[in-house]
């Protein structure tokens, strides 16, 4: 149940006026209901998982909020980092170690055949149970009350608009508006929420969809491609995985406020960035900030010196690499960012204000462009092919590739760009829409009718679903 699926556009309008129907406390029953009814469309064996993990959560949190005593507080956020952290270590890692201890056996001969398992992985758990967990970290060092009412807790691990991919929203952003008991639609709801929603379709459907096959083409043969194919499928990715996150993320928040609920940003054009501190300031937002709360600062963050700075970041970033999935590939792409922190942290890097114009867009440009060739790691699934795909970037690989492509992806990505841009000089605003009403007649004609020609392809799952 994809957003951009008939079925889900029913389920959305049918909850949607079932919401404004009810009354007070009815609504967060009904969010959590809805919510469960989403997830177990998905898989109905794993709404067991989402039930347990809320259960816990609610009881810890509660249990911190009685107990006055330093021991039983770390016991019982202790509790629900297991609860949280080991689902996510069954679920997510364990067939991944499993795996690579039994390669690491069959090289040095110990044994020859040895035993395998296969996990499923829950849809949305790298997600939720990070969104819990925050939640007790939080009720731990007293930031946020205790909620006591379990079916608004509940509708806050689960609320359905941002279950499977986020953004990971915290205990004193989102409780609080679930809290309240009279909630009413407002016209800059409907506004905001259809616009947002009309962006994230566009993102998904023409930008990321419309240079998927490229992107996958490229990469299930990267060694036989021309440097031109090489180029689009590096760029289309670069591309796709940046709408696609973006668009799903648009999207939610674009529900959530037609529930009259604003969730947290999560971009604010990335690729836009001066340098790769900013990249990660403005990347995902929601998770960049969960590990500098919870995992940086608690190691020490700035304090120490630079050695003991480097070691935070390096252990910071490893972590949020190993996140994305059980992959050496997620770890060295991981890595490779955390060196390129720490040295724009110990060297420092030419201040934008200082650069001028030009200078400006080159570190701009630099800085896109090293975030672009990262992106090879993430994306290839063992270093072999990520060595395929660097040796076709320069000319190394085969003759295998279309200009056509080529020609789709620069599209793709200037209109990627473009759309960042107009952002962040803030001409897309409601009061800057306003005043433009034949402009964004146009542009949304446009954009509706690519939507509408896009949509008759194949439709490609969002990507950040699979972590």
């Amino acid at each position: 149940m994809t957003f951009n699926s008939l079925v889900f556009v029913a389920f959305f309008l049918a909850t949607m006026a079932l919401y404004w129907t009810v009354q007070g406390k009815w609504r967060n029953h009904l969010l959590t209901v809805a919510s469960y009814g989403f997830y177990a469309y998905w898989d109905w064996r794993f709404l067991a998982l989402l039930i347990g993990i809320t259960v816990i959560g609610y009881w810890v949190g509660m249990a911190l909020e009685a107990s006055v005593t330093v021991s039983r507080r770390r016991l019982l956020l202790a509790l629900s980092a297991l609860a949280n952290l080991g689902a996510l270590a069954v679920f997510k890692y364990l067939e991944f170690f499993v795996d690579s201890f039994a390669d690491v056996l069959d090289r040095v001969g110990l044994v020859a055949d040895t035993p395998t398992v296969n996990v499923l992985l829950p849809i949305g758990v790298s997600f939720y149970t990070l969104q819990t967990l925050g939640y007790t970290i939080d009720v731990y060092r007293g930031r946020t009350r205790a909620e006591a009412h379990l079916p608004t807790f509940a509708a806050f691990v689960s609320f359905f608009p941002q279950l499977v991919a986020g953004p990971i929203e915290r205990a004193e952003g989102l409780l609080p508006q679930l809290r309240r008991r009279r909630r009413r639609l407002r016209h800059d709801d409907i506004e905001d929420g259809i616009g947002l929603i009309a962006l994230g379709l566009f993102k998904k459907v023409v930008l990321a969809d419309g240079v998927a096959r490229v992107v996958d083409t490229f990469w299930a043969n990267p060694g036989e491609a021309t440097t031109a194919a090489a180029v689009a499928g590096v760029l289309g990715f670069t591309v796709q995985i940046y709408a696609d996150f973006s668009g799903y993320s648009n999207m939610a928040r674009g529900l959530a406020r037609l529930l009259g609920i604003d969730l947290t940003v999560n971009f604010t054009q990335p690729y836009l960035s001066h340098d790769i501190g900013a990249f990660w300031r403005r990347w995902h937002i929601s998770l960049g900030t969960w590990f500098r709360d919870y995992v940086y600062i608690p190691l020490g963050g700035n304090r120490g010196g630079s050695l003991r700075t480097a070691l935070h970041l390096m252990v910071t970033m490893l972590l949020a690499g190993l996140w994305h999935g059980a992959s050496w590939m997620f770890l060295l792409w991981a890595a490779l960012h955390g060196v390129w922190l720490v040295g724009f942290r110990l060297l420092g890097s030419p201040r934008p204000r200082h650069a001028g114009p030009v200078g400006r867009l080159a570190l701009i440009g630099l800085t896109h462009i090293g975030v672009t060739l990262l992106w090879v790691v993430f994306r290839s699934p063992d270093l072999d092919t990520a060595t395929d795909v660097f040796r076709a970037l320069i000319g190394q690989g085969g003759d295998l590739g279309d200009l056509g492509d080529l020609a789709l992806v620069m599209g793709a990505w200037v209109v990627t760009l473009a759309v960042d841009l107009l952002h962040h000089q803030r001409r897309i605003t409601r009061e800057a829409l306003d005043r433009r009403p034949l402009t964004v007649g146009l542009a949304l004609g446009a954009a509706a009718v690519a939507i509408l020609v896009f949509a008759g392809t194949a439709p490609v799952p969002f990507l950040y679903y699979q972590f």
